[in-house]
């Protein structure tokens, strides 16, 4: 951002802007390093801690800050490496809380929020490096014997944070790796076997480190992707440089080329590409002028564009993507939270074993105590079960990042391993399937019960004070007859979800709506009045009891829905349309996708919806609904996995839903699915290898073959691949090439997006329909021209009487 009082070239007059989510902190706060962000009183600091490896070590961290005087919450991320700390830096300051971690051996220290983590490209510590120069050297003893004192060496030099984490650890009775590994180095040296000891310690800190960095690279990505919103923003009337805090909405704040987006809003002046990805995952740039949306966090590529906020940045879509994607990383899954259960017996019950296979031989008088007292050791390293326990969480963190970096944001490990087992997905038409871009085909009054400017005048006012995708293109519609609306006039406004609005204007009682809207007006139905309309949504607008006129529109599906719908059915996931539309219009939906859908459900209510839902679990399987609107969000919440379309769905929907698509593209619902089986996979081979490994060192030992070094190597080393195997997961796919298209396939999609965006700037219609029928490339399907082929799906009528709305 440039300061300075100037004006920035080009830049118009108007004000300034609005705050973010969590703003940073302003000059001389006590945090203006970026370590924290204020939030009120409270302020949320980032921490990198190394020695958080396990659930164990989460614990420790909780139990030593949660005490604090000034600590509100503690939440710690072990996939990342990661603690946020919510506190009142009047009470307490970051530097006190990283001292209380360091006192502990943890290794702390503070993030700048946004900023990768600290141990991204570090090297190992001194100790480490200490530990292993001394280990090799001691190999030599068999040429020199003295040198195999310095085995002994090494174990000292690597061991410091080691016994800090340990005594920390030991003092609050808790029985964590570092706990173990003391005690096994303390009875390998106690024995004299100085190698196993050295062995042990340079194998655990070496392990320990790839771990975390393994682990910091996949944090890291995460980290770019939540903090793309500058601090700072410039006002475009004046050219003065202000933080976020201090805007308020309905500012206007500048953005030259190159760049980011600081709040959502309008583009009031000027034209540009942006770059969308950061919160869409869609590569391809998009055109903006006057009056197109812009959110906060997309990147302004080549041209001057004002923007005046419409949301605090509290409320933006980034924010909003942000607080999704932190609760997703605090969730724990199902199947991670049996391992946790499971964890907080395994620990006790084999360091018990451990006790008693050196105790019971000692009593009994048993020969060789040398070898039981080497097999307790062995059992005691395999007391931690820290790959068991990382086998779920790594993935899963892996999985959501992913999931986040393509556009689909996942609220929770749950939600992800339901959406590997998905066997039904049900889609909404309008604004789902279908772009929501309404245009009227045509609108007549009745019977000459009404002028029609008076007629668009009523519906327009009413419709105004709507946020249907129909509504702004019957506001559109009057607009184009030199009709304006005026919502102030009207009174009483009111939404029946699946059925229609109603208004009180200039002392007549309008309702709009489809055919429930005129049963609740008490209007009787006239016959005949959509005759001839075909393929198309039918409404009606009812004055006082009485018809007064009818309009039908139209909807074009989504570019990619079609080959989405057949990706899902390729994958063996039964597809279905829930629409609160006619039949008609449903039909047509069905042309455009080819046939595409097994199932169409149309004029539905919202109860309806919940109902199919419902049965579509009980009849096929685990099932997903993906919808836009207020009427969707009852059976979102009731689907296994409920999926919002976030930038251009309803507030109600991104509420109940449990997963949400950023952008329009749906072909990024089969992805999402593809990379739930995904996961799910790798977890299970996660779980396998951790108990594998404990199980070849169980046989080992009982075999009387106890290697305390390679029980060591077998439990931090499985702990490293099992981070390493679940960072497969971020090399997952965001889309296959469908069978037969290839790369020729995704160079006609991209042919087409490029299309699209060449004709929005030069401010034309985007006709393209499904499946790419403009684009002229032989790969891409086009809609059926012959009529609808009912042999290839199912189309369930739902009687006139329980109709349902638009």
């Amino acid at each position: 951002m440039v300061g300075g009082a100037g004006r920035p070239p080009g830049a118009p007059e108007a004000a300034e802007l609005g705050e973010r989510l969590l703003p940073l902190p302003s000059p001389g706060s006590g945090d203006a390093d970026g370590g924290g962000r204020r939030r009120g009183k409270w302020e949320k600091t980032y921490l990198d801690v190394l020695g958080v490896c396990c659930s164990a070590e989460a614990a420790l961290v909780e139990r030593l800050l949660s005490p604090i005087d000034g600590v509100r919450a503690v939440t710690v991320v072990v996939p990342s490496r990661t603690v946020v700390v919510e506190h009142d830096p009047a009470a307490v300051s970051h530097t006190h809380i990283v001292k209380a971690l360091n006192k502990a051996g943890l290794e702390a220290s503070v993030r700048a929020y946004g900023g990768g983590s600290g141990f991204a490209g570090r090297w190992p510590s001194p100790y480490v490096l200490a530990s292993g120069a001394l280990l090799l050297a001691s190999s030599l003893a068999p040429l020199l014997p003295p040198l195999r004192w310095l085995a002994l060496a090494a174990a000292c030099a690597g061991a410091p944070t080691v016994l800090r984490r340990a005594f920390a650890a030991a003092t609050r009775l808790a029985l964590d790796i570092n706990v173990l590994m003391v005690v096994a180095v303390a009875g390998a040296a106690a024995l004299g076997d100085y190698t196993e000891a050295g062995a042990i310690v340079f194998l655990f800190t070496a392990a320990e480190w790839l771990e975390t960095l393994a682990c910091a690279r996949a944090g890291a990505g995460m980290s770019s992707l939540m903090s793309t919103v500058p601090p700072r923003v410039v006002l475009a009337a004046t050219g003065e440089v202000v933080g976020l805090r201090d805007v308020e909405v309905g500012a206007v704040v500048a953005v030259r080329a190159g760049e980011v987006v600081p709040v959502d809003g309008v583009v009031v002046d000027g034209q540009s590409e942006v770059d969308e990805s950061s919160l869409t995952g869609e590569s391809f740039p998009v055109p903006k002028q006057p009056p197109a949306e812009v959110w906060a966090g997309t990147m302004n590529l080549d041209g001057y564009i004002a923007v005046r906020t419409t949301a605090l940045a509290e409320n933006s879509t980034v924010a909003r993507m942000e607080r999704l994607v932190e609760a997703a990383q605090n969730s724990r899954s199902k199947t991670q939270r049996l391992i946790d259960s499971c964890s907080k017996y395994y620990t006790p019950a084999v360091v018990a074993l451990a006790a008693s296979v050196a105790l019971v031989p000692l009593v009994l008088g048993a020969q060789d105590m040398r070898k039981w007292f080497q097999l307790a050791l062995v059992l005691l390293v395999s007391a931690c079960p820290c790959a068991l326990v990382l086998s779920t969480p790594v993935a899963t963190f892996c999985a959501l990042l992913r999931a986040a970096r393509m556009g689909f944001l996942i609220k929770g490990g749950d939600i992800l391993e339901s959406l590997g087992g998905i066997r039904v997905a049900a889609f909404d038409k309008t604004g789902t399937i279908t772009k929501g871009e309404f245009s009227i085909d045509g609108f007549h009054v009745v019977r000459d019960k009404v002028e029609m400017n008076q007629l668009l005048y009523w519906v327009s006012s009413i419709e105004s004070k709507s946020s249907h995708p129909m509504a702004a293109a019957l506001v559109e519609y009057a607009q184009s007859k030199s009709v304006q609306p005026n919502p102030e006039k009207v009174a009483e406004f009111r939404i029946y979800p699946g059925e229609g609005i109603y208004g009180e204007i200039n002392g007549r009682h309008v309702y709009i709506g489809n055919r429930r809207i005129m049963a609740r007006s008490s209007c009787q139905t006239v016959s005949g009045i959509d005759d001839g309309v075909n393929a198309a949504s039918i409404g009606f607008v009812v004055c006082d009891g009485d018809l007064v006129g009818a309009f039908s529109l139209s909807d074009d599906c989504r570019t990619g829905a079609a080959e989405a719908i057949r990706e899902l059915r390729s994958m063996g996931i039964k597809t279905v349309m829930l629409t609160g539309d006619s039949r008609s219009a449903a039909m047509r939906a069905q042309e455009q996708l080819g046939g595409a859908m097994e199932e169409l459900h149309s004029e539905l209510l919202p109860a309806d919806k919940v109902g199919l839902v419902g049965d579509l679990k009980a009849r096929v399987g685990p099932a997903l609904m993906v919808g836009d609107g207020l009427n969707d969000a009852p059976a979102l919440a009731v689907a296994d996995v409920g999926v919002a379309m976030g930038l251009s769905g309803s507030a109600a929907a991104m509420e109940t839903s449990h997963a949400a698509l950023m952008s329009g593209d749906l072909l990024r619902v089969p992805a999402a699915v593809r990379l739930g089986r995904h996961a799910r996979r790798t977890i299970a081979a996660n779980v396998a290898a951790s108990v594998a490994a404990k199980a070849a060192v169980a046989a080992l030992a009982v075999a009387w073959r106890p290697v305390l070094w390679a029980a060591v190597l077998a439990d931090v080393g499985t702990c490293l691949l099992v981070v390493l195997h679940s960072m497969t997961v971020l090399r997952e796919p965001g889309t296959t090439a469908r069978r037969g298209g290839g790369k020729e396939d995704g160079a006609c999609r991209a042919t087409a997006r490029s299309l699209t965006m060449r004709s929005q700037l030069a401010g034309a219609l985007n006709t393209a329909t499904a499946g790419g029928q403009t684009n002229g490339c032989r790969c891409c399907q086009k809609p059926a021209s012959r009529p609808f082929e009912q042999a290839h799906s199912v189309v369930i009528d739902i009687p006139a009487a329980s109709s349902a709305a638009l």
